[in-house]
């Protein structure tokens, strides 16, 4: 960074590193024990919506290697767009094969990198749930190389009136400070984007 970038407040874009989300397993370990949360064996990789061939080919060939999987018993990948409009490619696993979803996650990430797609790709998220029933997402910023928790109130109020969209801020900063050891964890509150009914939670 040169001495104009920091007088002017510019920062250098980090390089993503998609082996970070191979530290998801042992963060997992450190999530249950501090807080009750186990993996849902759900996750997911949003994108920005592509149109073309080369998308669609490329789209074919990351669910065509998952499905190869010859451990996958459970629901193939599918491709899934949001009320936002972005897509999401969901994998499904069981509970404890939370290292085979990162593998997922990871092969989704680096297929759309290869083939041109790196500047589409926005987050990965891997599912958390407690015997409360509450949710709980770890979601990687593709283009900080960050982690950072989301973890939406779901469910009805007094009186059966609809909550509308909350998220538990005291369990997400709890989180954060759980997992500081295991994660690069997102500095930037602002950058804690809300994932709303993003497939895979």
């Amino acid at each position: 960074m040169g001495f104009l970038d920091i007088l002017l407040g510019r920062t250098k874009a980090v390089a993503p590193d998609l082996d970070r989300l191979f530290a998801l397993p042992s963060a997992a370990v450190t999530l249950e024990a501090a807080a009750g949360f186990r993996p849902t064996g759900r996750g997911a990789v949003s994108f920005a919506t592509v149109e073309g061939a080369a998308f669609e080919q490329t789209h074919r060939e990351v669910q065509a290697l998952l499905d190869a999987d010859a451990e996958r018993d459970g629901p193939p990948v599918e491709l899934r767009q949001d009320s936002y409009g972005y897509s999401w490619l969901v994998s499904q696993r069981e509970p404890d094969q939370l290292p085979q979803l990162v593998n997922d996650l990871h092969a989704v990430n680096s297929s759309m990198e290869v083939n041109g797609f790196g500047p589409q790709l926005l987050c990965s998220l891997a599912g958390f749930e407690d015997d409360k029933g509450r949710s709980l997402a770890l979601v990687y910023l593709y283009k900080r190389g960050t982690f950072y928790p989301f973890a939406p109130l779901s469910g009805t109020g007094a009186g059966g009136t609809d909550t509308g969209q909350r998220r538990d801020n005291a369990l997400e900063l709890q989180v954060r400070a759980a997992l500081g050891d295991d994660l690069r964890i997102e500095q930037d509150l602002s950058r804690w984007f809300p994932v709303w009914g993003a497939p895979g939670l």
